[in-house]
């Protein structure tokens, strides 16, 4: 039989979103092109991949055989395209990175404005996401993380060893009485179903019966919370050269076991054949380095 990568790939798509219309969004299709390229894949092998029901799609048996072969061809696919890209003659074109919100916002973005200057033919794609984002299958190029490589063909370029502070607004640290600790603040945390990310899970191990004062699925509006003098919330600030000014102030606080984070920069070894990575990488590794916190 004479599988396509594309049939494959919808496959794939609907075992991961768990949902035809989940694959559609996921590749940019149609849900009656994804409805009927699985039609004729399941024609073909004359089995059920998955059956369907009003809260999505759920894998047969069968379906469950595919799922590792599937994901191992993705990442091949992806490598033949990085070996194709490997032949372009300098570093233009798209790059993408993925970083937690937070330096995403403070160091991404100033940093994709200095790297404009450059390498004005790089168009940096900064993916801000909590989902787990694929190296292997070339969902990103770069990874920010604070967990180290996987067991795959990962490669960590610099690790960083960060301060967790806590930051509020001038006018909220002002009202807290002297001698505060961890428990007689307001924090601001995530919300389901993100409330299992740090530092929720930090400030539930240092304060009995933790309930974050103010609760957001998104960082943006945790920080806007804290700029408007909800609470406090705890942040990673690393001193690179392009942060912006801050608006909030740290506070004297003990963190104990929790007082540590760690980041590392990943990527794709095969990835970094390619020359718009290596030269994002370079300048990445460079930046990160100069905060004189980075271990190769």
């Amino acid at each position: 039989m004479n599988l396509s990568w594309e049939d494959v790939r919808v496959f794939l798509a609907i075992a991961e979103a768990g949902s035809l219309s989940g694959a559609a969004r996921q590749l940019g299709l149609g849900q009656p092109t994804v409805s009927r390229r699985l039609a004729q894949l399941e024609d073909d092998l004359g089995l059920p991949l998955f059956r369907r029901s009003v809260e999505g799609a759920s894998l047969t048996a069968a379906g469950e055989r595919w799922v590792e072969p599937a994901r191992r061809m993705a990442e091949w696919a992806a490598e033949v395209e990085r070996v194709a890209e490997g032949e372009d003659v300098g570093p233009r074109g798209v790059v993408r990175v993925t970083a937690p919100p937070g330096l995403a916002f403070h160091f991404m973005a100033p940093f994709a404005a200095s790297l404009r200057e450059t390498l004005p033919d790089i168009d940096l794609q900064v993916i801000s996401q909590i989902r787990y984002v694929d190296l292997a299958r070339r969902e990103a190029d770069l990874a920010l993380r604070i967990e180290p490589t996987g067991p795959r063909d990962l490669e960590t370029l610099v690790s960083l060893e960060l301060e967790n502070v806590a930051c509020a607004a001038p006018e909220y640290a002002a009202k807290l009485a002297p001698g505060y600790g961890v428990a007689d603040v307001d924090w601001i945390g995530w919300a389901p179903p993100f409330d299992h990310l740090p530092p929720n899970p930090q400030l539930a191990a240092l304060v009995p019966g933790f309930r974050p004062a103010f609760a957001s699925d998104d960082f943006l509006v945790q920080w806007r919370a804290a700029e408007a003098g909800l609470g406090a919330m705890m942040l990673n600030p690393m001193p690179h050269r392009l942060a912006p000014p801050r608006t909030l102030v740290p506070l004297e606080l003990d963190f104990g076991l929790h007082a540590r984070s760690r980041l590392h920069l990943v990527a794709a070894r095969s990835a970094l054949r390619v020359p718009r990575v290596e030269a994002v990488a370079s300048r990445l590794v460079e930046e990160l380095e100069a905060t004189g916190l980075g271990q190769r």
